[in-house]
């Protein structure tokens, strides 16, 4: 009788261990693009189980090559690096405003999914509105608290939805560059750091 309980103990465990080797619901895979730029490569990861609204509205961008040839237009040392948002020759223009590109409707601020703004994070840019942010976005250079929503001025904060994890080197090598005012702009790039390409990589 005993040897019979060992056997349907050891077919048991071994079902039990086979059951662990297969997993039903296969985990979610990992988004991740890669920026080209003139002064390297970055790759990025992005959370869209933290800010779904706001990875879908980057990937669209992304797919739709919208980045491609605009630039980092604000760079600020010990803070952040801005782009998404304007062509180039940004910093030589008689009107830099007149470089805009013409971006898609604004997203809802999901500044509330607990991610903070710390060195090496991609977030939105946006104006005074929170709801406003539509193609910029900036990678922190710095750990940025006041950027978060617990401690922003208008109780809002900037929105988290990523992070960089390969070629923070190159993030490091752009907020080093020289800097000067253009038109009503400040803290833009003499030189302009182009971002060449923006595109999904598949995992």
């Amino acid at each position: 009788m005993m040897w019979r309980l060992v056997l349907a103990g050891a077919l048991l465990s071994a079902i039990a261990s086979r059951a662990a080797d297969v997993d039903p619901e296969p985990r979610t895979k990992r988004v991740i693009c890669v920026i080209k730029t003139n002064h390297g490569t970055v790759k990025v990861e992005l959370f869209p189980d933290k800010a779904p609204a706001t990875v879908k509205n980057f990937l669209r961008y992304t797919d739709e090559k919208f980045y491609d040839g605009l630039v980092f237009h604000r760079v600020i040392e010990n803070f952040m690096v801005q782009g998404g948002g304007y062509k180039k020759g940004f910093a030589k223009a008689q009107n830099p405003a007149e470089l805009e590109k013409k971006a898609g409707k604004p997203i809802r601020c999901e500044s509330d999914n607990g991610l903070e703004n710390k060195r090496g994070t991609i977030a939105m840019a946006r104006t005074s509105s929170p709801d406003s942010a539509t193609s910029q976005f900036y990678i922190n250079t710095g750990d940025n608290a006041s950027l978060d929503r617990a401690n922003a001025h208008d109780k809002v904060g900037y929105c988290v939805f990523g992070k960089v994890i390969e070629g923070m080197d190159v993030v490091d090598k752009i907020k080093k560059v020289k800097t000067l005012r253009a038109g009503a702009f400040e803290d833009v790039p003499a030189e302009d750091v182009v971002i060449e390409s923006v595109r999904r990589v598949a995992r």
